[in-house]
Order: structure tokens, then sequence, then C-alpha cells
């Protein structure tokens, strides 16, 4: 049956194809099936020994008290796992000898890692912009995800899906640069978006794609994705957005109004959505930035005593919560901070186990009591929370 072939894609779900009839690892069934028919395909110009096959399917498990014939049965299911796509095609591409077993590699196949290192490398070599181009859009829509996701944690796996991954990432951001140069904003919105979905905390990405959404007029949705990138990167790692994202930001909102508007209009937009909440205002570190700083030169001007606190979780011993702890203590502590205050004070998320509270009608004393309310009522509240609640207060120095 020289015209048989099989279409394999290792890029995100394993899935092989023969024809019309397909079968995939999207079941997670069989796991070990499917481990032995990635390794033999990836591995098919290596063929490998059997105590290789032993190690890569139980390692150190000495279970099998006879781990050669758990082998045979292996072997045995995938290609009856094979078979699902024709009869006999699980003897044709899996064959053995002398107590060995390889990959029939006279046997023709389309694997999707091939074609994308093939495209990459074309881009990479090509000689004008648009083949370059033609070829690196190509090997990104190739890339549905890492190598063998599902497969992630096996050691032989994890330096080629690196390898893939960075590679994919490497060619995004060169076609952007590309996309970007040619003003195709819309074709460099969809790869950011698609990017995204395999490396969602990359800053840049996020950087291209609010430049392409306000070259495309559509600076509500690059204002969303800053707010929604910050709060991702925040609760995640920390940390806040680049300078350039905040550049940005900055842009999509000082155009949102690009013709004049009329009083009424304006006071519009400017109207605090009734939100339920009659608590202080909850709002982005960055925009509490601003109001510190405009705060910072009415104290300069008038003397008058403002104080701000700092509201630290930790765990015990003055160590770190686990994320799914620290992720309920943040949305718990959050909603009694805002409910404890009043409608003058703001507050912020300022790293990602602090909040930041600005409290400009309240002196030192009252600043103090306010804090060792929230601390008593979060102690109430919450009386089994692992967390443990530090606050510090401080004037707010003036902008002189």
């Amino acid at each position: 049956m020289n015209s048989l072939s099989l279409q394999i894609q290792m890029l995100g779900e394993f899935s092989i194809r023969c024809g019309s009839s397909e079968i995939s690892d999207g079941g997670n069934r069989s796991r070990k099936v499917w481990l032995l028919l990635a390794y033999m395909i990836y591995n098919r110009s290596n063929p490998s020994s059997t105590d290789k096959f032993i190690n890569l399917l139980w390692g150190d498990d000495e279970s099998s008290s006879n781990p050669k014939s758990a082998l045979k049965t292996m072997f045995h299911r995938a290609r009856a796992c094979l078979n699902k796509l024709g009869d006999d095609i699980g003897h044709q591409f899996i064959i053995s000898s002398d107590g060995t077993y390889t990959w029939n590699n006279s046997l023709p196949i389309t694997l999707d890692i091939d074609e994308f290192d093939k495209l990459c490398r074309a881009g990479a070599a090509a000689t004008t912009e648009e083949e370059k181009l033609d070829n690196y859009i190509k090997a990104t829509a190739l890339y549905r995800g890492d190598f063998l996701s599902k497969m992630s944690s096996e050691i032989w796996v994890i330096p080629i899906a690196a390898y893939y991954h960075n590679l994919y990432i490497k060619t995004v951001m060169e076609t952007l640069s590309l996309l970007e140069k040619k003003e195709r904003w819309q074709e460099a919105a969809g790869l950011c978006n698609q990017a995204l979905t395999h490396e969602p905390y990359e800053d840049t990405l996020y950087a291209h794609l609010m430049n392409a959404l306000i070259h495309l007029d559509n600076k509500q949705a690059a204002v969303r994705v800053y707010e929604d990138m910050s709060q991702l990167l925040l609760s995640t790692f920390g940390i806040m957005p680049s300078d350039k994202c905040l550049t940005l930001y900055r842009e999509a909102i000082h155009t949102i109004n690009e013709h004049q508007v009329s009083s009424g209009i304006l006071l519009e937009q400017l109207r605090e959505e009734d939100s339920g909440i009659n608590g202080a205002l909850l709002c982005d570190y960055d925009v509490f930035k601003h109001i510190y700083h405009s705060l910072a030169r009415s104290v300069a001007r008038n003397g008058y005593a403002v104080h701000f606190a700092l509201i630290s979780i930790t765990g015990e011993n003055n160590t770190e919560l686990p994320r799914r702890s620290l992720d309920r203590v943040i949305d718990n502590l959050q909603m009694l901070i805002c409910g404890n205050l009043r409608r003058g004070d703001i507050v912020a998320r300022c790293s990602v186990s602090q909040f930041v509270c600005l409290l400009p009608q309240a002196n030192y004393e009252n600043s103090c009591i306010i804090c060792d309310r929230i601390v008593k009522n979060f102690s109430r509240q919450y009386p089994h929370s692992p967390a443990n609640l530090h606050v510090s207060v401080h004037p707010l120095e003036p902008n002189l």
C-alpha cells in the first residue's frame, strides 16, 4: 500500500489522520499508548532499544515483574490504536524484528512540526519582505499549541516544546513587525490574539495588540486590553505593565474623544456608575498614582494632612501564601477594605499581595484607627483564614 500516508499533528493536540479518519489524544485515555506513539514518530530516524522504551513508559517503576512482556502488550495496543485509521495500518507503521520495534520510515507521513520548521527557515532566508511574510504567516497558522501539550511533564518533551515555543514567539514578533510596516493592522491584531492564547504573559504582545487597535480606531478595546493585562500581571506576578504599554494606554485614553463634545456628554462620561457600593473608590494602580500626585500638589499648597496606608498579606511566620489561598484572601479583603472606607478614600492593588489606601480626610490617629478596624473586621469575618494582615500608615509627602 505505497499510497498510504499519515497526517500527524504534534503542536497542541496530538492527532493522526489518514484520509477522512482521525484519532487523537484528546480523550485522555491510553496515555502510555499515545506517549509510545509520539516518541516513536518523533525519533523515527533513530530507532530506540527495548530498554529505552521500557524506561520511557515506566521509568523506575518496578511494579511489572516482566517489563518486556508488558512492553509487547503496549505495542499491541499501539498497533490496535493505529488500526482505527484503516485495516493493518498499525502493523505497517510499527514493525518488529528480533524483539525490537521501529517506526517504518519508508512510508510517508506529513508532520506539522517539520512543516513549521521548514516555513520558519524559508521565511528567515527569504530575500523579499512579501516572501518572508507569506512563509511566516503560514508558519504561525500551524502553531495550535505547545509541542505535545498533554505530555508537557515528560522529560524528553520539555526541551523540544521549549524550542518550538521560542521559535513560534520569535516568528510572531518578526511577523508583527512586517505587518505593522505594511499597516496591515487587522491581521496584526488577529495574530496578537492568537499568540496570546499560547503566551498570555508576554508584555510585548500586548503592546503590539494595543498599537494595532489604536490604528484601527478602536481605542476603547485598547484600554480594555491594558486593564485586563495589568490585572493579570499584577495578580500572577505582582508586576505592572511595561512603560511601552502604559504609554499606549494613555494615548488610547487621551484620544477616545477625538472631536469636541458638549458639556452634557462630558458630564455623562465623567459620571460615576452606580456600583451599589458606598465605600472607597477602587481603581487601577496607575490611576491611583495620578490621584496621589494631584493630592501631593494640593498638600503643598494648602498644608492639609493626608495619609496613606499599606496593607500587606502574609502567611504564618511571614511566609508567602499558596496562590489559591492568596487569591481568595485578595477577593475577600478587597471587598472588606472598600466597604470599611469612606467614599472620598481611594484604594488600589499595588502588588500581588498588597493594597494601598489613600485617606485624604483622616489624620494620622484616625488613619490608624481605620486600619485597625479593617484588620479586626477581617479576623472576625474570616476567623479561619490563613492570612495575616500587616498595616503601615504614612503621611503623604507634599510635592514642593
